[in-house]
């Protein structure tokens, strides 16, 4: 009796450790397996969210030009004249058609001591900015008018267009039987090289407004005013500023021609003066003073439109 209650017990606690030790096995799989189970997939699902993003990025970052580099635009000019000192170097220029670059620099140094390339300078920076002047408050008028009324659009386009169609120094022969030889002829000129691009520009900016922002002005009750203010000036200001920047380079293309004309004094004067003595060291310095003036006062314009065109996110910022 005794061995059989042994045995009995012994087989209880041997059966009952087994179930315990089944069950507890067999859950504690199952858990771990479908713990295995749900977890794996989510890590994989988090590590998929969390890549694409960053491809996105990176196929962004692929797709836009990068970062500006600092003063770019000097890498070109600076380029070509070492290409142009490095092949003076070596022989392959004719000194006589193109004089090296330190031959041109030591000829500007000269011009500049003996007080001739100063006054040069002022009078043709003097003509420059009068006819810039009158050409930038044309061109800007005369877009507003055209571009904000039918009437003057009616008006003044079509005169516009007609006038850009003719070459601008074909009018020189009848704007010195207008206006003289003197210097009036020269600023208006300049002035109307200046205002053609600055319309265009200025007026295809405003005519390319969305008019979901002009009913959105007039459901929101806005003045006249306040409509030019705060929908067609910022909207105009892209297309202006391109037209500023062609202006800007126009007044310069403009007053070499003009500056051979009867002046006495100029930078085309001095370069027309350097070619009847055959001296091409001082046309190249005439030639050079040109592209340091157009060059820098693009690169004005370009900062002024970056201040007041921050607010805008584009493929070059």
């Amino acid at each position: 009796m005794t061995t059989s209650a042994s045995t009995n017990i012994e087989t209880n606690t041997t059966a009952d450790a087994t179930a315990d030790t089944g069950t507890n096995t067999t859950a504690g799989t199952t858990a771990d397996t479908g713990t295995t189970a749900t977890t794996v997939p989510a890590v994989a699902a988090t590590g998929t969210a969390d890549d694409a993003p960053q491809d996105r990025r990176r196929r962004r970052r692929g797709l836009a030009p990068g970062k500006p580099w600092p003063a770019s635009r000097l890498v070109g000019p600076l380029l070509l004249i070492a290409l142009w000192a490095a092949a003076s170097a070596a022989g392959q220029l004719d000194t006589g058609a193109i004089p090296a670059p330190w031959t041109v620099l030591e000829t500007g140094v000269n011009l500049w001591t003996d007080g001739t390339l100063p006054t040069d300078v002022l009078t043709s920076l003097e003509r420059a900015a009068y006819g810039f002047a009158i050409g930038l408050t044309a061109g800007v008028t005369l877009a507003l008018a055209s571009g904000l009324t039918r009437t003057g659009e009616a008006l003044i386009d079509g005169t516009v267009q007609l006038n850009r169609a003719i070459p601008t120094l074909g009018l020189i022969p009848l704007f010195i039987l207008w206006l003289g030889i003197g210097e009036t002829f020269k600023i208006a000129i300049i002035a109307i090289v200046v205002y053609i691009p600055i319309y265009l520009n200025t007026h295809a900016a405003l005519s390319g407004i969305d008019h979901r922002f002009v009913e959105l002005a007039e459901v929101q009750g806005l003045s006249k005013v306040r409509f030019i203010r705060q929908i067609v000036i910022p909207g105009a200001l892209p297309g202006f500023f391109v037209g500023l920047r062609l202006g800007v380079t126009g007044s310069w293309l403009g007053l070499v021609v003009l500056e051979q004309i009867n002046a006495t004094s100029g930078l085309g004067y001095m370069m027309f003066q350097a070619q009847n003595y055959g001296q091409s060291d001082v046309i190249l310095v005439g030639l050079l003073i040109y592209g340091v003036f157009g060059l820098l006062s693009d690169t004005a314009v370009r900062l002024i439109e970056r201040r007041v065109l921050s607010w805008r996110r584009t493929l070059s910022s």
